[in-house]
């Protein structure tokens, strides 16, 4: 499990509940703690303390049969270039990250082959080796450069741990569909410190998240994606039925004083809107917006 924040600690503790051999890589604050008192998985089902390695170092993923790369998209490149050496022949590079490119930055980069995976869990590291999960915790795996992995097998790990993944023929709709959701959410819950539901339920910024997911819809059809859901504006509306009390990933960045991965989210599609002649104004505030305030929090950390 490289990169032992809220995502990759809450399926590696489920992972290592059911008795899968996991490793934890992250960073040493979280490794020490993990390594001294275990994992604390605060779910919406039980609260469990779970026994599981921890390492900073990626010399620990040499043996592994399946890696999880949870690292933020900002760092994709780099992370591949360094877990390519570690990597043990056969072993499959899972991709749990937003955004809808990072499979193929990680092929350019370092010649590893990830299978993408599209990531729906609410979840945040409350302190050093302790994850609190708050909505969902699904996976939808796919073979997005064609070569005809057998991923059931892969889909099985997670589903006998009590975390449902499927496999789907149109991954690249799905990576498209969650990151129209995230672009809906993430940037309006970082610059109005508020919950999913509360994002809904406001007639203002419901306005806003749907001409936000119209400019993304109309850029994912400009580039030829084929998106599973026939109505993305109450796909997006959905989803806080499901995680009304989720704040997003970049709202919890924020408060950090960390980098967010609003490129890879608003930013997106910007640059893609650019590049296809399609109008983003509604996504070029909010990326401007966040990238200000990225750099507040910042500086004021």
């Amino acid at each position: 499990m490289l990169g032992a924040g809220a995502v990759g600690c809450y399926f590696g503790g489920m992972l290592a509940r059911a008795g899968a051999d996991v490793i934890l890589i992250g960073r040493p604050h979280h490794v020490e703690a993990i390594s001294r008192n275990g994992l604390f998985l605060d779910t919406l089902q039980f609260e469990q303390r779970v026994a599981v390695a921890a390492s900073s170092e990626l010399t620990a993923a040499h043996n592994a049969g399946i890696v999880l790369f949870c690292v933020k998209t900002f760092d994709t490149e780099d992370a591949a270039k360094s877990l390519a050496p570690h990597l043990a022949p056969g072993a499959v590079v899972v991709s749990l990250q937003n955004g809808v490119d990072n499979v193929e930055r990680m092929r350019s980069a370092a010649h590893v082959d990830a299978v993408p995976a599209v990531v729906y869990v609410a979840a945040a590291m409350t302190a050093p080796g302790r994850v609190r999960h708050s909505g969902r915790g699904d996976l939808i795996i796919g073979d997005f450069f064609g070569s005809g992995r057998e991923l059931e097998s892969v889909a099985a790990v997670f589903t006998n741990a009590g975390v449902p993944c499927r496999v789907s023929a149109n991954i690249a709709g799905e990576l498209w569909t969650k990151m129209i959701i995230n672009c809906a959410y993430n940037a309006i819950s970082a610059l109005g410190r508020a919950k999913y539901a509360r994002l809904v339920a406001n007639p203002w910024t419901r306005e806003l998240m749907k001409q936000v997911t119209e400019e993304a819809v109309a850029i994912a059809h400009a580039s030829g994606v084929q998106l599973p859901e026939p109505d993305m504006v109450d796909a997006v509306w959905k989803l806080a039925g499901t995680m009304s009390g989720a704040t997003s990933s970049t709202a919890q960045d924020i408060a950090r004083g960390n980098r967010t991965e609003i490129d890879s989210l608003n930013g997106y599609l910007v640059r893609r809107g650019a590049q296809l002649g399609v109008a983003t104004p509604v996504n070029q505030t909010l990326h401007a917006l966040v990238k200000l305030l990225e750099e507040s929090s910042q500086k004021e950390a």
